[in-house]
């Protein structure tokens, strides 16, 4: 049985290519970002749609056993308390008018564990009548991966099924992402940084010390300095990660291409979810589908 799903603010690919790994087929993508659109389609094809899912009408949509939806994360975030930011949005409702009009066998929804602090928005992805409701938090990338980095997840199934959570693995060093020869900037702000002229000092991960990395920020471009590697054959024996470290960092392999900026590219991997994040959903996904036949 080939199962299908129709992915909504799908971003790069990132938890889409976890999917795919899993055997799962998407029938349509749908993201605002023109530069994710980019990307998107020179990794999988061109069953990605540029639009704004606030317009796009349910029943025009292809037919799938399942959605996904990987809604901005920004407005949920803790961190956005600082900028007085956090004050959720609407988007969920247009998860709710999907699933309420197309009712697939399964859902899947992602965020961060702020969300939880949203009641609205949780009981909309989590009171779905006729669903059964499961939900994970924190799922930790450390389980796979050497970076700090939590999500929420939520998987709702039209019958009853225990979706079993992530196996204990003996997730990656740092050291195994870092490349020889990384092509980075170095920005005046590291050395500022280093030196105590900003409010806060740097992350520094050293990997022979078993370190791993902070949060993939999605405006890392910008921020550099903020999250360091130690590499001694660089000036005060730090530099930023590259593109490619920032894209290993979140379980993607070198395969995986970004016909983008720099700028954008860092973007694209701060906001998506870790691709085996996407494996592990997939599986459990599959053994429910494969439980009804």
């Amino acid at each position: 049985m080939q199962i299908s799903i129709n992915s909504y603010f799908c971003g790069a690919g990132l938890f889409d290519s976890g999917l795919l790994d899993a055997g799962i087929s998407i029938n349509q993508a749908f993201e605002l970002d023109k530069d994710a659109v980019k990307t998107y389609e020179h990794n999988f094809g061109d069953h990605i749609k540029h639009c704004d899912i606030a317009e796009e009408l349910v029943l025009e949509q292809d037919t799938c056993h399942g959605m996904v939806f990987t809604y901005p994360c920004t407005k949920y975030s803790t961190i956005a308390d600082i900028h007085g930011t956090r004050t959720g949005d609407e988007l969920f409702l247009h998860a709710l008018r999907h699933l309420a009009i197309a009712r697939p066998e399964f859902y899947v929804v992602e965020n961060v564990p702020g969300m939880k602090a949203f009641p609205l928005v949780m009981e909309a992805m989590t009171k779905m009548p006729d669903y059964y409701v499961q939900v994970f938090c924190p799922i930790q990338a450390t389980t796979w991966l050497p970076q700090r980095r939590d999500r929420l997840i939520i998987v709702g199934t039209r019958r009853s099924f225990s979706i079993r959570p992530p196996k204990n693995t003996r997730p990656l060093p740092l050291s195994a992402v870092l490349e020889s020869d990384p092509q980075v900037t170095l920005p005046k702000a590291i050395t500022a940084r280093m030196n105590g002229e900003y409010r806060d000092l740097p992350i520094i991960s050293d990997p022979a010390k078993g370190d791993i990395a902070p949060t993939c920020v999605a405006h890392y471009a910008k921020d550099k300095s903020t999250r360091l590697v130690v590499d001694k054959r660089y000036p005060m024996g730090v530099r930023p990660y590259s593109v490619r470290e920032w894209a290993r960092l979140q379980g993607l392999d070198d395969g995986f291409r970004f016909p983008v900026s720099n700028t954008s590219a860092y973007k694209q991997i701060g906001n998506g979810v870790p691709r085996p994040v996407g494996q592990w959903i997939g599986s459990e996904i599959t053994r429910y589908m494969n439980q009804l036949n």
